[in-house]
């Protein structure tokens, strides 16, 4: 971007739409996405239940290093040649595939990483991750292998759930709110929870959670679609590139930890 004068607010109000057909999806899964006079509406989906990628501020507004890294995204093409207006709603982060698929939503920006079983498009990858269990600071477990046969929580249709459901023995709980899986460890309801490694840092920086050393899972965070819309998609690509070769996304890195 040109100036700095990115971050602005356009998302000033959250839709309160329920789960109807997509107005910015063409029938057959395709986005109209440059020429033309009237703008094309994309509407982003997001899960905001994962800091510092995705969350709410106090006052219920949209915040967190997607959502800016959102918001870069579509100024960036509407300076480029394209013609978009675009929308955030809220789904729960296990809906959101299926949202996708069935032309409810246009984008998931919501922290997604790789998984062939997700029948979407993955944009290219804007973050690097890792999945990693978080344990309440001076829990008797300190390494994975102590996590056999433990009670283990992760977020729902998550590939961290995934990762849960193959640690030997385990007892598996899977939520859609990750915050309720942060109280429900905080308070023992849960020995460990399975979760991005970013995400994880962010909760322990409080003191009252120790991040094991490790890793479950290496993986790549990404923008997904629904399949075949190719026009969308690459639009999308074109503007992640910009993007991370930007200065804004070195100071979002550093504003959110990352």
């Amino acid at each position: 971007m040109k100036n700095g004068k990115l971050f602005k607010a356009a998302m000033a109000s959250l839709l309160a739409l329920s789960l109807t057909a997509c107005g910015g999806s063409n029938a057959d899964g395709g986005s109209s996405a440059e020429g033309g006079e009237k703008a094309q509406n994309i509407i982003i989906a997001i899960s905001p239940d994962y800091p510092p990628f995705d969350d709410l501020t106090t006052d219920g507004q949209l915040t967190g290093f997607d959502v800016e890294m959102g918001e870069w995204i579509f100024t960036w093409l509407n300076e480029n040649g394209y013609n978009f207006t675009h929308e955030w709603k809220q789904l729960s982060f296990d809906t959101i595939i299926s949202a996708i698929q069935a032309d409810q939503v246009d984008l998931g920006l919501s922290g997604f990483t790789y998984d062939p079983d997700r029948k979407v498009l993955f944009s290219d990858p804007y973050y690097g991750s890792a999945e990693v269990a978080m344990v309440n600071a001076g829990s008797a477990i300190s390494s994975l292998d102590d996590l056999a046969g433990k009670t283990i929580g992760a977020q729902a249709g998550t590939t961290g759930e995934e990762c849960a459901n193959e640690i030997e023995g385990a007892k598996v709980t899977a939520m859609q709110d990750m915050g309720i899986l942060v109280e429900t460890l905080k308070t023992g309801g849960l020995d460990a929870l399975i979760l991005d490694e970013p995400v994880a840092k962010n909760y322990a920086a409080g003191g009252q959670f120790t991040v094991l050393e490790g890793a479950l899972i290496d993986e790549e965070t990404h923008i997904i679609a629904k399949e075949g819309n190719t026009e969308l998609m690459d639009a999308v690509n074109k503007a992640l590139a910009a993007f991370l070769e930007s200065d804004e996304c070195a100071a979002l890195k550093e504003k959110y930890g990352l």
